[in-house]
């Protein structure tokens, strides 16, 4: 099925290898038979969490974020750090580490392929609920502010473009689909 749109890997050259991406060239042969170079880049997957409180909030954490060269709003997430790590073990990690919060109950949401036209990044994106709070413990190199937010808030700033990270759009907009019922 398909098959007059796959392409077939030929050769492929590593261009970087660095501690998060792995930047690829690869030739490959197209469908119609002739070659084109694919630029990609590799990487080891992750997963989000979007905390919910009984109080119907969410929490969220403010970060400065280089490559875009501002301060974003975000659901918590990290990239899977263990060889073999599973998504959700990388969600309750990432839920403690950037917020403090356990929860007593998790929910699938959805796995979001973030740039299919140039990277593998897989983010595997869970729901929180039964909250428990604790102490906040990012790595060395993260600095975050906790901010809490009612979801009914959260979907205006995703419409007015407060919100900009894709991630946190669809779990925010799932989520209130969820908990309206308008789906």
């Amino acid at each position: 099925m398909y098959e007059d749109l796959i392409e077939k890997k030929i050769s492929s050259v590593d261009v970087f290898d660095g501690n998060l991406l792995h930047v690829k060239k690869d030739e490959v042969e197209l469908p119609n038979g002739r070659h084109a170079s694919r630029e990609w880049i590799k990487h080891p997957g992750a997963s989000a969490v979007i905390p919910y409180t009984a109080e119907g909030n969410i929490i969220m954490v403010r970060q400065y974020r280089y490559p875009v060269q501002q301060v974003t709003l975000e659901i918590p997430a990290g990239k899977l750090d263990l060889k073999g790590e599973e998504p959700l073990e990388c969600a309750k990690r990432e839920l403690s580490e950037e917020t403090g919060y356990t929860a007593g109950k998790y929910t699938k949401l959805f796995t979001l392929a973030t740039t299919v036209g140039f990277s593998n990044e897989h983010i595997h994106t869970y729901l929180a609920e039964d909250l428990k709070a604790g102490k906040m413990h990012p790595d060395d190199d993260e600095f975050l502010n906790l901010v809490t937010i009612p979801l009914a808030k959260a979907i205006e700033m995703v419409y007015n473009g407060e919100i900009i990270d894709a991630k946190s759009i669809s779990a925010i907009l799932l989520v209130d689909r969820i908990k309206n019922k308008k789906c």
